[in-house]
């Protein structure tokens, strides 16, 4: 079990402007070499309960420019992990960005399943205020049952996503 303390909190529209600030600061950078910055965790769903946490993904054609990107951020502060078993979507970690929410970093090349399901996914919640409703409850509901066991969290939530990728062509 692992005791990871697990928040979830009701729609923030302040999330919009984090998740800005970040992609300025990475733009700031990358610009140049990347297609897009995508904000595509739930924090990007306007009225979806979620976990303090901007999930971002970085966009590039492809990786014959991946080398240049992972030194320009690192430049900044974010130091390249892997692919964490995740075909094609690289993760970075950060330090030194007490001036930003917490995040989490991904690269993928445009044709990356992952980076497909990710905004397949917010756009389907983004477009079915049901399915808003539906995920908060379950998520809020999972966040009191285990707020200090982030793998039943997830477990409990799990059928939920699974009957939402359903809906929006995801399985």
């Amino acid at each position: 079990m692992r005791t990871t303390k697990v928040i979830v909190l009701p729609y923030d529209a302040s999330w919009k402007e984090d998740f800005e600030a970040i992609r300025k600061e990475i733009e700031g950078v990358i610009g140049n070499l990347i297609i897009g910055i995508e904000h595509v965790g739930i924090t990007s769903v306007e009225g979806m309960s979620a976990k303090p946490c901007i999930d971002i993904d970085v966009i590039i054609k492809d990786y014959d420019i991946f080398d240049d990107v992972v030194n320009k951020l690192e430049d900044i502060g974010y130091l390249h992990e892997g692919d964490l078993g995740i075909k094609d979507r690289e993760a970075f970690a950060y330090s030194g960005k007490e001036h930003l929410m917490t995040h989490h970093l991904y690269v993928c090349p445009q044709y990356s399943a992952e980076l497909h399901r990710h905004i397949t996914f917010r756009d389907f919640l983004r477009n079915n205020p049901d399915a808003v409703r539906k995920y908060s409850a379950v998520k809020e509901e999972a966040a009191k049952l285990y707020c200090d066991d982030i793998d039943e969290y997830i477990r409990y939530k799990s059928p939920c996503i699974e009957e939402l990728y359903s809906q929006c062509g995801l399985k």
